[in-house]
């Protein structure tokens, strides 16, 4: 049996893959990884040697070459009294205490022992095999076991000194023990929260594994054969299953108050971190106090104090950012030109490690996409070879990403190509100038391909949220691309699907978009992604990109426009404001008649002229044409022929400035450009002619309020509170947020479910209708229509507020408003029932389809009588839909409860199956009977009038509904019945769950306050 792969799993996992079955033939040592062998830190500062004993025992360790002399004598009296913490031997390693850690192996009941078949060494690796388990007995890692369930074979491995060591194959057993899910560090949160640091120390654990013991009903099944017997683990092995896990958990428990404040711990790899330099021998202190209580012991040939960068999990980390493991770029350096697919893998996988460090690689790698295709054939042609060589050229000066700094939000860039997405994770350094800590790319795959321009730049940011979730959930995201995109997503009237979900992401985060300061800020950030700057150029940082990156900040001009068209001709309204708020108003007269929209794009164009002739580099444009804006902005598609020539202008004319942001307004704000639009449009001069007009304030009669003011008359001003809406609005619009952090979440909490169009706030309902945001005057006169108006059945509280829901209107405080206004209402507090017995769900009824069977009832005599002299009131209510006729009667007879069967049930809604009724005598007659046997349907007597609950139920709500609605003299209830029967019609009904207006005609009644 032979070696064909050595794994590393963790730190020092050493697990042998076996690819032949039972074969038995002589094996030879394989090489060593390198987690196994031995020598100093990997470290930029050069390093130096102390003896922490004595010139008989020497206890060597290393420390900075840069420390000064008072400093390395103090780092060398604090190792000296802290060399207990230290292992130069197996023996002086007593191992962390059982009670803090042991190793278990939670082997699967399924799985039967293995017993691996013996294997042969050659003669000359016998007796170095031999020596080494005699290391292994003499610390008593290990002990001879007899009998064992579990046998695994060693597996003898060579360091690069030539030296042997001996690891065990527990391929067996491990494949019969579940994965321990306990989660190890993120690496790069690791990594970066260990750079930015001025001083550090670099430890590992002293055979780190082995200090750890295993469990006693464990010990056996750790059995492996050796030249000279049979023996087992006392102590945690390399190479065995959950091993990493296991040092986690106790390095957790151990330093669990020190974590990420002076330490940052992967498995057995230990970095004491020190943000000033003169606090770093104290926070040492309190970590060797620490190992020191444990009984946990570091190897000091593989430690280096109070340096200022070393090698950390591959990268290398000092105080100004992390950089690339120059083996890492040697590697890829150095290797040919991949010839098949094994080979091309392993380039990418090369390249995944350190993707952070490449601007753009999805794109860079684009060539190589075809290639990775199912049983597509691997033809490197040129474009390969031609991307191979710039990633190569790239990775001769890469860059160095900041450290990420507390308390300065991020900045994150967004672009989207044809095939791929690109984003930058930057930050703003002490000097104000940005710095990037990430770069993140991905080609585009399947229907991604055929999003639009502004969805792919959506996919961008959520790729970029997914990717960078642990860094954009701690601090705000300043959001710079092409298009505000927040807006987008939250803007769009129906949402469903990938939008939907974007939107729901959304609220996690703390984003807000900044308008690019300039049109060649993205295109800079473009070229960052595909092109960063040399770093061979003399710049004062680190970051080779910090020039392209720094934006001067500069107070723009401010104008306003707009276009207007008449039939005398077209005109455009200009207003400049310079930063110094004076004020340049501007008119013109078009030669020739346009559309409204080509007047729109010559004010822009003669705008963007007059502004160049000023020679403004720094320009807020704001128009009230939102088809114009989102046209130019990338958002819209420019799709009418006549404007497209405009529209390719107006793009040259915009790359000539510095700093341009367009932004739309409504034209309530836009009133200046406006009326100089409509000016122009009403005066019709020469080309040659221009037409000075004076504007001035002159008052000829003296105002109202200062006549008032002199006859002594004090006048109060209510001040009115603020909008509900208007903070949804600025964010939703301008993408302002308030400055109170709680406010700012709550808001961008809540406008997930809201959007702005056509200058109206809409709410998204649960079922996806948009309802109408009111105000608080709004919300006051939809409260009284909806209670009490024309369609108003004075319901309660909550059917109020169902009721006003219906209609497609909203507010925060909706049920509390629409309780209080019910609870409040004069006339319900007057008539409203004594008994408040809350209504019960629909129970089984005695019909099964509308109109199948009907209930009646009299009501009367009623005092007083109606003007026209009604005394009683006929009412009959459909037992399925709660439908319900009614008609005024001046008597009760039988012929006037036949007519009114005949014309308001039959000839309207069909013949009913039966009719319920009690036996009066107006309904037990023969002319009832004779209906009944024309018609054909029955007629049920209720032995006792209450029995007949629904004609008595409506009889009720219709008497109550009156009382409400007629006037002082009461005698103009006939003429109220239509409207009470319509609000009794069009309200919530809770025994039903819907209104009889919408069970009848399928739909909802249109009411007066939706119109």
């Amino acid at each position: 049996m032979f070696v064909s792969q050595v794994d590393v799993v963790g730190c020092c996992h050493v697990t042998i893959e076996e690819t032949s079955e039972h074969d038995i033939f002589e094996e030879d040592a394989k090489a060593a990884p390198l987690s196994l062998e031995d020598g100093g830190q990997s470290t930029i500062d050069e390093l130096k040697e102390v003896n922490l004993g004595t010139k008989e025992e020497p206890r060597p360790t290393f420390i900075s070459t840069q420390l000064s002399d008072n400093d390395e004598n103090e780092y060398v009296n604090l190792l000296k009294a802290y060399k207990d913490v230290f292992a130069w031997s197996y023996k002086e390693m007593p191992g962390l205490d059982p009670k803090v850690v042991v190793h278990r192996l939670a082997i699967k009941p399924e799985h039967w022992p293995v017993k691996q078949a013996q294997r042969r060494f050659r003669l000359e690796l016998i007796s170095q095999i031999e020596e080494e388990v005699n290391k292994l007995i003499e610390a008593r890692f290990i002990c001879e076991v007899k009998y064992p369930t579990w046998i695994a074979n060693i597996v003898p491995v060579r360091k690069k000194n030539g030296q042997l060591r001996v690891c065990v194959d527990f391929c067996d057993l491990n494949n019969a023990c579940p994965k321990d899910d306990f989660p190890l560090p993120i690496m790069e949160i690791t990594i970066d929260a260990t750079a930015g640091h001025e001083a550090l120390s670099f430890m590992d654990g002293s055979s780190g594994y082995n200090q750890i013991r295993m469990a006693l009903d464990d010990e056996e099944k750790t059995a492996f054969r050796t030249p000279k017997g049979i023996y087992c683990y006392k102590v945690m092995p390399f190479g065995l299953k959950n091993v990493g896990a296991t040092y986690q958990r106790a390095m957790q428990r151990i330093f669990d108050d020190m974590l990420y404040k002076h330490i940052e711990c992967y498995v057995d790899n230990l970095v004491v971190k020190s943000k000033k330099k003169c606090d770093h021998l104290k926070d040492l202190k309190l970590v060797l106090d620490r190992l020191r209580k444990y009984q946990l012991r570091m190897n000091p040939l593989k430690c280096a104090f109070g340096v200022t960068s070393g090698k950390f999990l591959g990268f290398i980390v000092r105080h100004r950012g992390i950089e690339v493991d120059h083996s890492k770029i040697d590697a890829i350096q150095k290797m040919p030109s991949p010839t098949n697919l094994h080979e091309l893998r392993r380039l990418q996988g090369r390249l995944a490690y350190i993707r952070r460090f490449i601007s753009n690689l999805a794109g860079r790698c684009q060539p190589f996409q075809r290639l990775m295709r199912k049983d597509a054939v691997f033809d490197w042609d040129q474009s390969c070879q031609n991307a191979f060589d710039s990633i190569k050229k790239y990775l001769l000066n890469p860059p160095v990403l900041s450290a990420l700094a507390a308390g300065k939000p991020l900045i994150l860039y967004v672009v989207a190509q044809e095939t791929s997405l690109g984003a930058l994770l930057a930050q703003e350094n002490d000097k104000g100038k940005e710095c990037a800590l990430y770069y993140l790319s991905r080609t585009l795959t399947g229907a991604e391909l055929n999003y639009s321009p502004i969805e792919k730049m959506c996919l961008a940011l959520f790729f970029a949220i997914d990717k960078l979730r642990h860094y954009m959930q701690a601090f705000t995201i300043h959001l710079v691309a092409k298009a505000d995109l927040v807006k987008y997503i939250l803007s769009r009237p129906v949402i469903s699907g990938r939008l939907a979900k974007w939107a729901i992401i959304l609220q996690q985060y703390d984003i807000i978009y900044i308008p690019q300061k300039a049109m060649k800020g993205q295109a800079l950030a473009d070229f960052l992604a595909d092109h960063p700057v040399p770093s061979n150029w003399k710049l004062c940082d680190d970051l080779p990109d910090e020039e392209v990156l720094f934006v001067e900040s500069m107070e723009p001009w401010i104008m306003f426009f707009d276009g207007a068209t008449r039939r005398s001709g077209a005109g455009v309204g200009i207003v400049f404001i310079s930063p110094e708020k004076h004020m340049l108003p501007y008119s013109f007269t078009l030669g020739e008649l346009c559309s409204n929209n080509v007047a729109e794009y010559q004010a822009f164009i003669i705008d963007l002229q007059m502004a160049s002739e000023f020679e403004i580099k720094c320009i807020e444009i704001f128009g009230d044409s939102k088809l114009f804006i989102n046209q130019l902005s990338y958002q819209y598609e420019v799709k009418h022929q006549d404007l497209k020539p405009y529209f390719s202008y107006a793009r040259r004319l915009m790359d000539k400035f510095d700093n341009i942001i367009l932004e739309h307004i409504p034209r309530s704000e836009n009133k200046k450009a406006d009326a100089l639009a409509n000016l122009a449009t009403a005066l019709i001069v020469s080309k040659d002619i221009p037409i000075n007009i004076s504007l001035c304030q002159k008052w000829i009669v003296p105002s109202i309020e200062s006549q008032y003011e002199e006859a002594g008359v004090i006048s109060v001003y209510a001040i009115d509170e603020e909008d509900w809406r208007q903070p949804i609005i600025d964010y939703l619009e301008h993408g302002k947020i308030p400055t109170d952090p709680r406010h700012r979440a709550e808001i961008r909490r809540r406008a997930v479910r809201f959007i702005y169009y056509k200058d109206t706030l809409y709410r998204r309902s649960y079922e996806g209708l948009l309802l109408r945001c009111l105000g608080k005057e709004e919300s006051t006169k939809a409260l009284e229509e909806a209670h009490s108006g024309i369609c108003g059945a004075h319901q309660s509280g909550l059917k109020l507020q169902y009721q006003l829901k219906r209609m497609g209107y909203y507010w925060p405080t909706m049920i509390h408003g629409s309780m209080h206004f019910a609870k409040y209402c004069e006339a319900c507090q007057f008539h409203a029932n004594f008994i408040h017995q809350p209504p019960e769900p629909l129970h089984l009824t005695i019909a099964s389809w509308p109109f199948e069977a009907w209930g009646l009832d009299l009501v009367g005599p009623i005092t007083p009588k109606s003007s026209a002299g009604h005394s009683y009131i006929l009412a009959g209510t459909d037992y399925f839909s709660k439908w319900a006729e009614s008609v005024p009667l001046r008597e009760a007879k039988k012929e006037n409860i036949v007519n009114f069967v005949q014309t308001h049930i039959i000839y309207r809604y069909g013949i009913p199956h039966r009719i319920v009724t009690d036996n009066g005598r107006q309904f037990a007659n023969t002319l009832m009977d004779k209906l009944c046997e024309k018609f054909n349907f029955k007629q049920y007597f209720m032995y006792n009038a209450a029995a007949n609950g629904l004609a008595k139920a409506f009889n009720k709500t219709l008497c109550s509904l009156l009382k409400k609605v007629v006037s002082k003299t009461k005698r103009d209830w006939r003429e109220k019945i239509g409207e009470a029967l319509w609000a009794y019609r069009t309200t919530h009904r809770t025994p039903t769950g819907v209104t009889p207006y919408s069970l009848v005609y399928g739909v909802e009644a249109v009411l007066p306050l939706e119109k």
